[in-house]
């Protein structure tokens, strides 16, 4: 859509969770198409930015999980993303500053998720959608 609409539609309060990431550049959740997800059987799983994580956790209460994904340590963290080697110096520092802000607020999550171990993640984010739907 174009953002003029994106525009009316946040003025018409039909985001969940909504950004404007670059200048005319909106990224948002229509309350609507989860609704309409919901409505066919299916289960919706987001993968946001903190802020967006909590407003929709907010918005749906206790038909969301919220689950918080962290790493063991910021020592990790630095070491995984200049392992990748995709990330220059100046962009590795705003992702760690912008990390560490965001551990501020693990604690209004359901649940903390430690990804120390892939696959071990994977398992056990698996059982807490399993338990969660049940």
């Amino acid at each position: 859509m174009s953002p003029e609409e994106f525009r009316q539609k946040i003025d018409n309060d039909e985001f969940v969770e909504w950004e404007e990431v670059y200048p005319g550049a909106y990224y948002g959740t229509l309350k609507s198409e989860i609704e309409r997800l919901w409505a066919s059987g299916k289960h919706v799983i987001f993968d946001v930015d903190v802020q967006g994580g909590l407003k929709i956790k907010k918005y749906f209460q206790d038909r969301a999980l919220a689950i918080f994904v962290k790493v063991p340590s910021m020592q990790e963290l630095e070491k995984r993303l200049r392992g990748r080697g995709t990330e220059d110096e100046d962009a590795i520092s705003r992702r760690l500053f912008k990390v560490n802000f965001e551990m501020s607020f693990q604690n209004k999550f359901d649940t903390i998720l430690v990804n120390d171990d892939l696959e071990h993640s994977f398992v056990k984010a698996q059982s807490l959608f399993d338990n969660f739907i049940k």
